[in-house]
C-alpha cells in the first residue's frame, strides 16, 4: 500500500513539472508576428482614438493645436511712395521757390552836367521772398561807354538793396522794387568825388518758362548825386530768371 502511494506522488510530481515547462516555453510565433501589419490592417477604432485622447488631455478644455504656432506673418514694406514734402508756397495753384537769381545784359543813359554818356554792360540781382508777395533785393549794374575825353572811358556801378513787391501768377510775375545804395563812375573829374549816393525805382515783369526758368524785361529811373548834383538816368535791362 505504502509502495502504491509513493508511485503515485512521484507521477503527479512528474506531471506537475511537465505542465510548467509547457507554461516557460515562449510564443515564438506570437513573438516573430509582424505587429505593424496587425496595426495596419484595420483602423483603430473611435473608442481606442477617445481612449487616447483621454489620457492624453483628461480636461474638457483640450486644445487640439500643436504645441509651436506658426511664427507670425511679417508684413511686406509699404511701396507706396512717401508723401510730398509741404510746398514753399502755395498762391493761384503753384508750388513756387523763395529764391531769384536775375542776370542780363543792361543799357544805362547817363545824363550830366559835365558829359552824357549810353553805357552797356551787366546787370544781376538775386531775391528772397519772405511770403508769396514780398521779397527782400540786391543787385548790381554795370555799364561801359566808349572814349569820351582824351584816353578816358566812360564806366557806371551801381549797387544796392531793397524791398520788392510780386504779383506772383503762374505764368506772368509783375513786380515793382526800390533800390537804396550807392554809385562809381569813371573818368575822374578835378575837385569830384567818384562816388556818389544812389536811388533805383523801377519795376518789369517776368514770364515762367519752366518751374525753374522765367525771361525778364525790367526799367528803371535812377538818380545819382554826382558832381554835387544830381543826375536823373534811365536803364533797360533784358535777361533771364533762375529759381531755387
Amino acid at each position: 500500500m505504502k509502495r502504491q502511494l509513493v508511485v503515485l506522488l512521484i507521477v503527479l510530481g512528474a506531471a506537475c513539472v511537465a505542465g510548467a515547462q509547457q507554461d516557460a516555453i515562449p510564443d515564438t510565433h506570437a513573438v516573430n508576428r509582424n505587429v505593424a501589419a496587425e496595426f495596419s490592417a484595420a483602423p483603430a477604432s473611435a473608442g481606442t482614438y477617445s481612449a487616447l485622447a483621454n489620457v492624453l488631455a483628461p480636461s474638457s478644455n483640450f486644445d487640439p493645436a500643436p504645441a509651436f504656432a506658426a511664427p507670425p506673418t511679417i508684413a511686406a514694406p509699404d511701396a507706396s511712395p512717401s508723401p510730398a514734402p509741404d510746398p514753399k508756397f502755395l498762391y493761384g495753384g503753384r508750388d513756387d521757390f523763395r529764391w531769384q537769381l536775375g542776370i542780363g545784359a543792361e543799357w544805362i543813359r547817363f545824363r550830366s552836367s559835365i558829359f552824357n554818356a549810353s553805357a552797356v554792360g551787366v546787370k544781376a540781382s538775386v531775391t528772397y521772398f519772405t511770403n508769396d508777395w514780398f521779397g527782400i533785393e540786391g543787385n548790381l549794374s554795370t555799364g561801359f561807354a566808349p572814349e569820351i575825353f582824351k584816353n578816358e572811358h566812360v564806366k557806371v556801378l551801381v549797387y544796392g538793396a531793397g524791398p520788392k513787391i510780386a504779383w506772383r501768377e503762374r505764368k506772368w510775375e509783375p513786380w515793382a522794387h526800390v533800390i537804396l545804395g550807392g554809385a562809381h563812375e569813371q573818368p575822374q573829374t578835378a575837385t569830384f568825388s567818384k562816388n556818389a549816393f544812389a536811388v533805383e525805382a523801377g519795376g518789369g515783369a517776368d514770364y515762367r518758362f519752366n518751374p525753374r526758368l522765367s525771361g525778364r524785361l525790367e526799367a528803371n529811373w535812377i538818380r545819382t548825386s554826382f558832381f554835387s548834383q544830381s543826375q536823373n538816368n534811365f536803364e533797360l535791362m533784358g535777361g533771364v530768371v533762375f529759381h531755387f
